[in-house]
């Protein structure tokens, strides 16, 4: 049975983004951009457990305080 789409709602079919199949990106997916809970959780734990983090040019340790970038 098909859904009923809101009027003046477009359906986009999008890449789910933890399993790569296909998702329906719609108010009528509650786990839009994710095809499903399941993926939606399993991108949670991956942001819970830190396996996503952003790059960082962080000094070493043993380097001067201050950005090294900075110092002449």
């Amino acid at each position: 049975m098909a859904t009923q789409l809101p009027p003046g709602e477009v359906t986009r079919h999008v890449t789910c983004p933890q399993c790569g199949g296909g998702s329906i990106y719609s108010t009528q997916n509650p786990f839009r951009p994710f095809c499903s809970e399941r993926c939606k959780q399993m991108d949670l734990g991956a942001w819970a457990s830190e396996d996503f983090r952003m790059p960082t040019e962080a000094p070493p340790d043993d380097a001067p305080y201050g950005d090294p970038r900075l110092q002449h």
